[in-house]
């Protein structure tokens, strides 16, 4: 299984590490920061690192050749769809929320100003319209009481989104194919960027 590999920052390397560790060949990092951790990660185990020319688009020639499956940790680039088409097996995400509630760029954010008692992770096939493709992989997690965005993410959305992309990569190297299942419009949510982080959950009223 040969992947591209699309992201940034922390849980970029973290992803990069993981498909490593899980013998994963790695044979291209795509970033839009030259500078960019992942890339410095990338660079130093030795695998080719391609800058995009558009910080918001990857299009084919920056997927390697001979890719099997391109994966996106931390993007905010659209891929393309004939970056889609370069790769065997299309591409697949992590969105820290249950799809199709909080698609967006602040899913976690929303998911603590909304109150929610339970947040989840969904890794997904990438598509042309943002955050709704295809469930590969799904599962959910309490959270706690009082708890940030930032605390949620590290304690457990992070970790989530690494079992998950594992999983749905072992599971198309294994069969050959990716899990596949649509996501149901008449529950979709947005969550567009806040001016600032939610400190923590709003108490539900007693009418809610």
């Amino acid at each position: 299984m040969k992947i591209t590999l699309a992201g940034s920052r922390h849980f970029g390397v973290e992803t990069l590490n993981m498909m490593r560790g899980h013998g994963i060949e790695v044979i291209r990092v795509v970033v839009a920061d030259g500078e960019d951790r992942l890339a410095a990660a990338a660079r130093a185990a030795g695998i080719e690192v391609v800058v995009q020319a558009k910080p918001k688009l990857i299009v084919a020639s920056e997927i390697a050749p001979g890719t099997d499956l391109i994966v996106t940790a931390h993007s905010h680039a659209l891929v393309g769809a004939d970056a889609l088409k370069a790769a065997r097996l299309g591409g697949i995400g992590y969105h820290p929320s249950l799809l199709p509630r909080h698609r967006g760029i602040a899913a976690v954010e929303w998911t603590i100003r909304e109150g929610d008692a339970i947040a989840g992770g969904t890794v997904y096939h990438l598509s042309d319209r943002l955050d709704a493709g295809a469930i590969a992989a799904q599962d959910w997690v309490f959270v706690k009481k009082n708890e940030t965005a930032r605390e949620l993410w590290e304690r457990a959305l992070a970790p989530l989104g690494l079992r998950l992309l594992a999983q749905v990569i072992d599971q198309a190297k294994t069969s050959g194919v990716l899990p596949s299942m649509p996501q149901d419009e008449q529950f979709a949510t947005n969550a567009p960027r806040l001016d600032k982080e939610v400190p923590h959950a709003a108490p539900k009223s007693a009418a809610s």
